[in-house]
């Protein structure tokens, strides 16, 4: 059997931690047995769809590594893959009046009203809600003429049968029996003719060969009406896997205070797409062993459903980070540097940060990385400061000082070292050394502080290095100054001393 999976969002809104996580198990799930990952958009209620989502929705993808080889923008044999297309193109009719002729589903006519007001009379009498007949699953067909003639509006409903037990085995948690009794008829088609989800994408599944589902735990629920609507239609429903709920640190449901913003704003955070595929992969999934960082095609390798866990995943913004700063430290530079400079580059980055005045992001210095006619610089700032960062945003602070002249000074270092006598003599005689840029490596800086620590009769060479650091960085912290000071050159360095001095 060839695998084949599908993701099929709602364009109701920009993809989240929990929609990425679906999408990026189906991918996994298809690369690890060679299959075919479809992407389908169900768009089916059409009051809550957002103009314009479809693009999140494949950007969104895109940006997490996650591939798909049919379906939405990709073509196939089974299109076209929106679901109102498909409504117009009448592919959903045939299988719902089967289903009718068959005694399977039915018509009935609720008024919103009467609807209302048995939901109330069920609330009342402390009974389960939902439409469990009312006065129309076993209406006659003259009732239903009746009821046509009167110009009701009708929805066609599922029938579900009574007093059996409907068995799900589901791929995470096993076998799951629910008696009929409890579930309701649901909708099928609305009164408007569009098939709703629990019709669309079961159908859909079926025309298109889906031979695992996977989906939040939310629609556990759904799946025995969903089992009862396959078998209906003489059909053999694909394997369900149910994910896990998503949970912040505090073990409350996730929200936008534990980090879950749309995928694409960790893009405009500068989160390399690869670490947040990473992160999210293992919300709820373990590859076994104790490897955490990995590649997507690391992951896909790994990747089975018995890893999969029945219990809720946690989101941890920290870890994330932490992540990041794996991956970010684990690139070469020409990789990274690409990052950096189309990071800087993009349009959204700017106006992301100018909405978050206080974030600290230093977006001079990300323009910096704009410039093509700075790669060499740019190149040696990233490998130098790489080990200092998280995101792809901490760039522009972390390398600005590679990228120009310091602008001031670390308020507390500067009184500190101003009140050191030596200091003066320190930055002088350091300036004076630097005599020429041929060839000059972190060790021979070295040897030129050392040289001056011992002229200068210092005891340690602390006094010689920090003030030194101020006056080419204007920060009192920051990477290897030998390599810093090879990084920027001797007449950089010189220039710097000598305008330091001057501030003194």
């Amino acid at each position: 059997m060839s695998v084949r999976v599908r993701y099929a969002p709602s364009p109701t809104g920009s993809p989240h931690v929990g929609n990425i996580r679906t999408a990026l198990f189906n991918d996994l799930f298809a690369r690890r047995h060679g299959g075919t990952n479809i992407l389908r958009i169900e768009d089916t209620d059409r009051s809550r769809s957002v103009p314009g989502c479809e693009a999140d929705i494949v950007e969104s993808l895109k940006y997490v590594g996650i591939q798909w080889q049919e379906g939405y923008g990709a073509g196939g044999d089974c299109g076209p893959y929106v679901q109102s297309e498909r409504s117009l193109a009448g592919l959903y009719d045939p299988h719902w009046n089967r289903l009718i002729e068959s005694g399977f589903a039915y018509w009935a006519f609720d008024t919103p009203q009467e609807l209302e007001e048995m939901r109330k009379s069920q609330t009342d009498q402390g009974l389960a809600t939902g439409y469990f007949g009312g006065a129309w699953r076993d209406a006659s067909e003259v009732e239903r003429e009746k009821a046509r003639a009167e110009g009701r509006p009708g929805v066609v409903r599922l029938r579900i049968p009574r007093d059996e037990t409907i068995i799900v085995m589901d791929g995470v948690r096993g076998k799951i029996e629910y008696p009929s009794n409890t579930l309701d008829d649901p909708v099928l088609i609305k009164s408007d003719g569009m098939p709703t989800y629990h019709f669309a994408a079961m159908v859909d599944d079926h025309l298109m060969g889906v031979t695992h589902i996977f989906r939040g735990e939310e629609w556990l629920g759904s799946a025995p009406k969903h089992i009862v609507l396959f078998k209906s239609l003489g059909w053999d429903p694909p394997e369900m896997v149910h994910l896990p709920v998503i949970k912040g640190r505090d073990g409350s449901k996730l929200s936008k205070r534990h980090g879950d913003t749309a995928a694409l704003d960790f893009r405009r955070q500068g989160y390399l797409g690869v670490a947040l595929a990473n992160f999210i992969a293992l919300i709820g999934w373990s590859p076994g062993g104790d490897k955490e960082v990995m590649s997507i095609n690391e992951m896909a390798e790994a990747f089975e459903i018995r890893g999969i866990q029945p219990s809720s995943g946690v989101f941890d913004l920290d870890k994330l980070m932490w992540m990041q700063g794996v991956h970010v430290r684990g690139m070469d530079t020409g990789s990274l540097l690409s990052e950096v400079k189309g990071y800087a580059s993009n349009p959204e980055t700017e106006s992301y940060w100018a909405a978050h005045p206080d974030s600290g992001v230093n977006m001079r210095g990300l323009s910096y990385f704009a410039d093509d006619s700075r790669h060499d610089l740019q190149a040696s700032a990233v490998e130098l400061v790489k080990e200092r960062v998280t995101t792809l945003a901490d760039f522009g602070k972390a390398s600005l000082f590679v990228l120009e002249a310091p602008s001031s000074y670390e308020e507390a270092a500067l009184v500190k070292w101003k009140a050191v006598p030596t200091t003066s003599q320190v930055v002088q005689s350091v300036a004076e050394g630097l005599t020429t840029d041929a060839g000059m490596g972190p060790s021979d800086f070295e040897g030129l502080l050392r040289s001056v620590q011992t002229s200068l009769r210092i005891e340690k060479l602390g006094p010689v290095v920090h003030p030194v650091r101020l006056a080419l960085t204007g920060a009192s912290t920051g990477p290897g100054l030998f390599e810093l000071m090879a990084v920027l050159g001797s007449t950089d360095c010189r220039e710097r001393l000598e305008r330091f001095l001057a501030d003194l």
